[in-house]
């Protein structure tokens, strides 16, 4: 009983310690304790998906397919790769995802070319902030590396990302953590020193699993039962992370 006390006391000492050093390393950078932001694109930096959904509709409704909101969600954060397997599931293998995949992206680009990148509330002001604590920040999408590189620098962010991982660059999508662990690791630094945000179910599984601190700015989905406990943060729009991961 008394070497599991000793054992105890020896260990609680160790991590007590560690919390004093690591706060002492949070103070000198203003409080903020981490070293890298990771974050996923459509949905969270650009009100992207509503004017995806929307386009789906139009082609399928032309098609006389049934398409709604629900099989589209299950979409959200896979890569196209994933997709594919998900839209044949639904309308059949004889279902051509790659004419439907490109004709979306002649809208979609059609679209933004004609309205603009559509961002979201706090973008530029969180990513200000991790730049004036010295943050590193990394792109974790699963959208295509051509277009994810075009949006950022339509939206005048290239410049201030340190890597970028996109659908292309990994071989399993979310909800795998392949693409998070990527990030981390081109940021060189460990996933547990990262912070990553996500608005998908699919991304905060796949962020979790790779062992970051995760922020949940809800889109389209809601955060359901399953993901709650793997939600560190969660707030209604960029501006509300910066409070919550500074304080």
């Amino acid at each position: 009983m008394y070497h599991n006390f000793v054992a105890i006391t020896t260990d609680l000492s160790f991590f007590v310690k560690y919390a004093i050093i690591y706060r002492l390393k949070s103070e000198k950078r203003g409080g903020f304790m981490f070293k890298g932001a990771v974050f996923d694109m459509d949905g969270l930096m650009i009100d992207s998906e509503r004017l995806v959904y929307s386009i789906w509709q139009e082609m399928l409704d032309e098609d006389g397919k049934k398409f709604n909101l629900d099989i589209f969600k299950k979409t959200i954060g896979l890569r196209s790769e994933d997709s594919y397997e998900y839209y044949k599931s639904v309308y059949g293998d004889d279902f051509d995802y790659p004419a439907y995949k490109a004709e979306s992206r002649i809208r979609y680009f059609k679209r933004i070319e004609k309205n603009g990148v559509p961002v979201k509330k706090g973008l530029y002001e969180i990513f200000d902030y991790l730049k004036s604590v010295g943050c590193k920040i990394s792109l974790a999408t699963s959208t295509s590396s051509q277009t994810a590189l075009k949006i950022m620098k339509k939206i005048n962010l290239y410049d201030k990302f340190d890597a970028f991982v996109c659908g292309d660059d990994v071989k399993n999508g979310k909800p795998n953590p392949e693409v998070f662990l990527i990030a981390a690791k081109k940021l060189g630094l460990e996933p547990v020193d990262c912070v990553a945000f996500e608005d998908s179910i699919n991304g905060i599984k796949s962020a979790h699993a790779a062992g970051m601190t995760t922020v949940m700015v809800p889109d389209l989905s809601e955060p359901t039962d399953e993901i709650k406990p793997m939600i560190d943060f969660l707030c209604t729009d960029l501006s509300k992370a910066i409070e919550r991961i500074s304080n």
